[in-house]
């Protein structure tokens, strides 16, 4: 080879290095700002394997998060049974609080007694507000002791300070101020961050709540009666998208159209957090778009480069 074609190689090599430089630090800028845009108050995307964070839009504002703080109800109640103080089949009776809450529910009344499992596939797969009012207080003895728990626990897993558990279900304080049992004082405010930290927590730790965060229906034998899942992403739903299993929907007029999705691939699975949407729709739209983009375009091109340094410097 002559020297002048091996300056030219030098020179098509050195040429190649700095793209590939240049492609690398615009991977790794688009991995944490990529170019799309959430439409809501907050959201995050997490990997659930490492908790790294691949997308954030005002990610540690606390806001209201409705129905999905009930993954913390979910983690003390499997916390519970997993150290033996509580088991599956167990009675848990519904009081009169639990019965005459508002929003979704399973229709319980004062005194009505369904098993444990019931209860907590009855709130984690149709949000039933009246089954986790129902499982805080037999857990905690009342509400108010209950919402102790969810924040020590909160504390524990690594929660930050923004994130302040008020009652058991997610609702206003409002809405529970009618009831003299209710833990009405305050309202739960989460961050997007901590809601996928919970979510992650969860996963990692009770791995077998994706065995019923993956259900669409769910039948009581005891009340004749069909619930229905709240998460749209579940296979054969409107908005199903391929390996979702979970996790946990919320919408009050505060806290606006809320979800916390996890969807798995080939061995990889995020958290998708969702606040402060403004239609149902909107919320799983966007997490669908946070999962595209965490399964497709993480770093792509980075190892075509790669490959094409390697061949010319050989």
């Amino acid at each position: 080879m002559t020297v002048k074609n091996k300056k030219k190689k030098r020179a098509h090599i050195f040429m190649l290095l700095v793209i590939f430089a240049i492609v690398l630090a615009a991977s790794t800028t688009m991995i944490r700002f990529p170019l799309f845009k959430i439409e809501a108050s907050s959201a995050v995307l997490m990997d659930v394997k490492t908790g790294k964070v691949y997308y954030e839009h005002n990610a540690s504002t606390a806001l209201p998060p409705a129905s999905m703080s009930k993954m913390m109800t979910e983690l003390l109640v499997l916390k519970n049974i997993a150290e033996g103080r509580n088991s599956w089949d167990e009675p848990v009776t519904a009081s009169r609080y639990a019965a005459r809450v508002t929003g979704a529910k399973i229709g319980l009344r004062p005194g009505e007694t369904l098993p444990l499992r019931t209860m907590f596939e009855a709130m984690a797969i149709h949000s039933a507000n009246d089954a986790a009012i129902a499982l805080a207080e037999h857990i905690g003895g009342s509400e108010q002791a209950f919402v102790a728990e969810m924040n020590m626990m909160a504390h524990e897993i690594g929660l930050s300070s923004r994130t302040v558990f008020a009652n058991a279900t997610g609702l206003s304080s409002d809405d529970l101020k009618p009831f003299k049992s209710a833990a009405s004082d305050g309202e739960t405010v989460m961050t997007a961050k901590d809601l996928a930290r919970m979510a992650r927590y969860l996963i990692q730790t009770y791995p077998e709540v994706l065995k019923t965060t993956d259900q669409t229906e769910l039948y009581i034998p005891e009340k004749k009666l069909t619930l229905h899942t709240t998460n749209a992403m579940l296979p054969g739903e409107v908005f199903a998208y391929n390996g979702n299993d979970g996790f946990k929907t919320g919408y009050t007029e505060r806290a606006g159209y809320c979800f916390t999705g996890t969807s798995e691939r080939n061995g990889k699975r995020f958290v998708a957090v969702v606040m402060g949407s403004k239609s149902t729709d909107q919320r799983f739209e966007a997490a669908a778009k946070m999962f595209d983009y965490g399964f497709g375009v993480r770093g792509a091109g980075i190892n075509g480069w790669l490959k094409q340094v390697v061949q010319a410097i050989r």
